[in-house]
């Protein structure tokens, strides 16, 4: 009888605890949704805030209070302005805002995120500004990371030389009496390596690590090359990571050896490696360049399966596919689906779509995607703007043209001169000359805190235009151009 009480007691403070968990986890799930939302909240008032028109701080100061101001709470937020392309100064004062509370205390993810903003935008003083205020109050953030960080991107928009001297400088004032090592040449070489610049890396150094070596094969096109090191790995009991195989896959897509990618990509089951996004990636990277569209779709089939997520490079390589075949539907497909999981696509892939929609007669969604980002409080790049706002004019629909101008302006972002002038004319045709004047007015302030040459893509709009220009005027079952925008676009490709 004892023994069947002592039971049921058992029983019942499992049942307890059971009940107790799924409580919990309700209660967990509805806190973790609140603070979700504040987070969201913050990200989007700082991202809609006129900064530098207008202070940031009070308006941080009435909508934060020091009840939520945490750690984690701090790297949400710049984790959503960073994904959200912000201006680099409005996280910039946002973090310092954080710095001024005695409860908050800086973690290496803050700082990184913010100095990876700025020195996106190549605001660089402000990133030194940023390491010399982090090196006098934790020191101990500053690590291989940030060093990587600033170096990557000053190699990219700057010389040989001006790398080399802020590698010096970061050595001799940032990081006093440590003597720089393998560890900080290695982020050096790789910081070159990724702009391709193979010339100076060797010239910095003759050794790279195998992995680095295998990538810089790759990415010229050396399979061959990459196959022998790799497999000198192995007979050296050198075991290749799963990064170091998925950099194979995609050197075997660069040189459309699909039959070698596939092969690599089942080697890493064989090796008891646990594939993730970037090795499907690399797959499907490999029969995108083969124009294997079908087997592409399949492949993303099976990430959905296998729960796993697809990635800003996983998008941009399946539209990238749809794009080159024409694929009008499969492309509206993709987009609807993305749209549908909320998902927000990094800068080249809008620009990617935004051109594409256009070009094909459908400036509805690209005033979609437009729109799309901006609830989510993402700021797109300016050379979506200028397809967009070219593609509007060009549809009659000048209005929608201005108001997004005007949108990107507010949040701190250049517009396109050419642009410019060529919404002037159209505002001015229709004698909407007081908004001509309000664009003309916003720019010109932020021409006085903006690099002028911060906010390009590395391509010239002007090719673009033309592409434009030809698709309308050569179909004739589209509304045809005025003579008036030909003659301002013509204008506008003498510029280049």
């Amino acid at each position: 009888m004892v023994v069947v009480i002592s039971k049921r007691i058992d029983k019942f403070g499992q049942v307890l605890r059971v009940v107790g968990h799924r409580f919990w986890s309700s209660s967990w799930l509805h806190s973790v949704s609140e603070k979700k939302d504040e987070i969201e909240t913050i990200a989007r008032i700082i991202n809609d805030h006129p900064f530098p028109f207008q202070p940031l701080q009070p308006t941080l100061k009435r909508h934060i209070s020091p009840s939520i101001l945490s750690t984690t709470f701090a790297e949400n937020v710049l984790g959503r302005l960073f994904a959200a392309h912000a201006n680099g100064l409005k996280a910039y004062e946002f973090f310092e805002f954080c710095l001024c509370h005695s409860e908050y205390s800086p973690t290496s993810d803050a700082f990184e995120k913010t100095l990876h903003v700025l020195a996106r935008m190549r605001y660089f003083d402000k990133g030194w500004e940023l390491m010399k205020k982090i090196q006098q109050l934790q020191p101990s953030l500053l690590i291989l990371k940030s060093l990587s960080i600033m170096l990557s991107r000053i190699a990219k928009y700057q010389s040989y030389e001006d790398t080399l001297e802020a590698f010096e400088k970061m050595e001799q004032h940032l990081f006093p009496g440590k003597k720089f090592g393998t560890q900080e040449f290695n982020i050096l070489l790789r910081a070159f390596c990724t702009q391709r610049q193979m010339k100076e890396a060797r010239a910095v150094f003759n050794k790279l690590h195998s992995s680095i070596r295998i990538d810089a094969y790759c990415k010229k096109g050396r399979l061959g090359d990459a196959l022998k090191l790799f497999e000198e790995m192995d007979r050296v009991n050198c075991l290749p990571t799963l990064e170091t195989i998925t950099t194979l896959i995609h050197g075997a897509g660069i040189a459309i050896n699909i039959t070698k990618s596939k092969e690599l990509f089942n080697e890493i089951f064989k090796r008891n490696l646990q594939p993730d996004t970037g090795v499907y990636n690399g797959l499907l990277s490999s029969l995108i360049k083969s124009r294997d569209v079908k087997s592409a779709a399949v492949l993303m089939d099976e990430m959905v399966e296998k729960n796993i997520e697809f990635d800003h490079l996983t998008y941009h390589t399946m539209f990238w596919g749809l794009i080159r075949s024409n694929n009008v539907g499969g492309v509206i497909d993709l987009y609807e689906r993305m749209v549908d999981k909320k998902f927000l696509p990094k800068a080249r892939t809008v620009v990617m779509l935004m051109k594409f929609f256009c070009e094909n007669h459908r400036v509805d969604l690209g005033l979609s995607l437009w729109n799309y980002l901006m609830d989510k409080g993402h700021c797109p790049h300016c050379h979506s703007l200028e397809i967009l706002v070219t593609g509007l004019c060009s549809s009659g629909r000048v209005e929608e043209a201005f108001v997004c101008s005007e949108e990107m302006l507010k949040r701190g972002r250049h517009m396109s001169e050419l642009v410019f002038q060529m919404l002037k004319r159209f505002l001015l045709q229709l004698g909407e000359e007081e908004k001509s004047q309000k664009l003309y007015q916003m720019a010109k302030r932020l021409e006085m805190v903006l690099p002028p040459d911060g906010q390009t893509i590395g391509h010239s709009p002007g090719a673009d235009l033309l592409r434009l220009t030809q698709m309308f005027t050569n179909d004739r079952a589209t509304v045809l151009l005025s003579d008036e925008l030909n003659s301002i676009l013509r204008d506008l490709l003498l510029a280049f």
